[in-house]
């Protein structure tokens, strides 16, 4: 009772400046609370958002969980901001949330060096891609004809030829996103091939003049199609599964329209007077691409089937007239590729990879023809990407042929630009 009355008397005593300095400071306090309430509940939805647009629990299952510990930082962040809330006049944003895009389920994108590309255009986008590429390629072919009787001794003709090609290829591409997962593209080439031949006459008597030989064809090349079908969602460590389907036409000048010399000139025996610019057959061919992003690189490769259709009656163009060359199945292709990309910086990137293909042997009348073996194709690739725009890019690749019958070097050059 004594208690309550000194209080009374304490409150009494206190003036009536202090009791509205007292109201005052109450009513700024509740304003505080207020306030601090209102960032409490703008951090709260910031974070959903933000976590939202991570997609906290597909970076968990693609991540590995680490996506825990991720949203635990961005917990402890906003917290650390919700303390400091009285003294800041404006909660700043907790991070830029990622812009939302339709290819966070598509491959990472890395410098192309095969022909098929290995990230599909986004539904309704289309991409213009022109490229360029010269090929170079020489062989040295040394033709028996006769007999030997001791060794390093041969009776009967000898043809020693020097084969040097030269080929440049423009190419026209366009690829069309129907979904995110399924795209289409064309491919229309304009060709130019130049071949230089030097050789020694084919003699009973030994020749020590070599004589040249030239010819050349330009035109349009072979059109062809591609379908291509993302299977699934990859993610890190979890690789992607691109099917293809290429179809390829015969808009090309084959070599059984071109003229061939099979006159008596020592020459030019044998030669075609003008270059084909397509290879003369319809082609089919499916392939499986995979993609295993392990970070920071990107492992690819992928299997192909190319099914060459069989042509009948072919009539061949020779300088002496027309002949009938039968039925001709021009060997089917098996080829594997693989490689590896790795991101340089934000703009730029670098492949290298090794193609391989093995061409079966050509039959003629359903029999193997009399000099048909089966050849193999090997090439040693090295890619660089470089985005110039946000919807334009460089692409260079350099190949290097390590067998026999692969072209020395081929350079590519591609501009792809999305609308």
């Amino acid at each position: 009772m004594a208690m309550v009355c000194s209080g009374l008397v304490q409150a009494a005593d206190i003036s009536p400046g202090q009791q509205e300095a007292l109201r005052i400071q109450i009513i700024e306090q509740t304003n505080r609370l207020d306030t601090l309430r209102q960032q409490m509940a703008e951090a709260d939805a910031k974070l959903s958002e933000i976590k939202r647009a991570l997609g906290i629990e597909k970076l968990r299952n693609t991540r590995g969980g680490t996506a825990a510990s991720e949203e635990g930082r961005v917990r402890e962040f906003s917290s650390f901001e919700i303390a400091q809330a009285p003294s800041m006049p404006q909660i700043p944003p907790v991070g830029q949330a990622p812009q939302s895009s339709s290819r966070d389920d598509r491959p990472p994108e890395v410098a192309p060096i095969f022909n098929q590309p290995g990230v599909l255009t986004p539904r309704g986008r289309f991409v213009f891609e022109p490229g360029f590429q010269y090929s170079y390629s020489s062989s040295n072919r040394v033709s028996l004809i006769g007999y030997t009787i001791i060794p390093a001794l041969t009776i009967g003709l000898i043809d020693v030829r020097e084969v040097k090609r030269n080929t440049f290829t423009a190419n026209l591409t366009g690829r069309w996103g129907i979904t995110n997962r399924f795209e289409i593209e064309a491919k229309l080439p304009y060709v130019y091939r130049s071949d230089s031949v030097i050789s020694r006459p084919l003699t009973l008597t030994p020749s020590s003049q070599d004589q040249a030989f030239a010819a050349d064809g330009s035109g349009v090349g072979d059109f062809e199609v591609t379908g291509r079908y993302q299977f699934n969602d990859g993610g890190l460590e979890k690789p992607y599964y691109i099917g293809s389907l290429r179809l390829k036409s015969r808009t090309g000048k084959d070599p059984f329209e071109v003229l061939t010399d099979d006159a008596a000139n020592p020459n030019a025996h044998g030669l075609q007077t003008e270059l084909p610019t397509g290879s003369g057959f319809y082609t089919i061919q499916p392939g499986l691409t995979f993609l295993y992003p392990s970070d920071p690189a990107v492992f690819f490769g992928g299997i192909s089937y190319q099914y060459n259709a069989k042509r009948g009656n072919v009539k061949g163009h020779f300088t002496s007239g027309d002949k009938n060359l039968g039925d001709i199945d021009p060997g089917d292709v098996i080829g594997f590729n693989f490689g590896m990309g790795l991101a340089l910086n934000d703009r730029s990137s670098f492949s290298i990879g090794y193609d391989h293909s093995s061409v079966g042997k050509t039959k003629v009348d359903g029999r193997y023809a009399l000099n048909a073996v089966r050849t193999e194709l090997g090439t040693l690739l090295l890619g660089y990407a470089h985005r110039l725009k946000d919807k334009t890019s460089l692409n260079l690749s350099v190949g290097v042929g390590v067998t026999r019958d692969t072209p020395d070097i081929t350079l590519s050059l591609r501009l792809p630009t999305s609308f």
